[in-house]
């Protein structure tokens, strides 16, 4: 259940992250990837490179490393409060 609840948590997240101001319904393979890769990763700058790497190859535009790792983190912090939540 806890995956669940994070895992749409963290599709919230990044439809409202909108990296390229398209509106949130043009990342639906871009979340996937990013929250299946969240499941097995805890570091956000690993993090932050998957997502920059999925979205610049989607899109073929280039996101600032930092913007990344800002995201990263957020994520991060709702895989963990995930976790804690019995």
């Amino acid at each position: 259940m806890e995956n669940i609840k994070m895992n749409q948590a963290a599709v919230r997240l990044l439809e409202e992250w909108d990296p390229f101001h398209l509106g949130p319904d043009h990342y639906d393979t871009e979340t996937a990837d990013v929250v299946a890769t969240l499941q097995r990763i805890d570091d956000p700058s690993t993090l932050a490179k998957v997502i920059q790497e999925t979205y610049e190859h989607s899109f073929e535009e280039w996101i600032p490393f930092e913007a990344c790792v800002a995201i990263s983190y957020k994520l991060i912090a709702i895989k963990f409060e995930a976790k804690c939540i019995i």
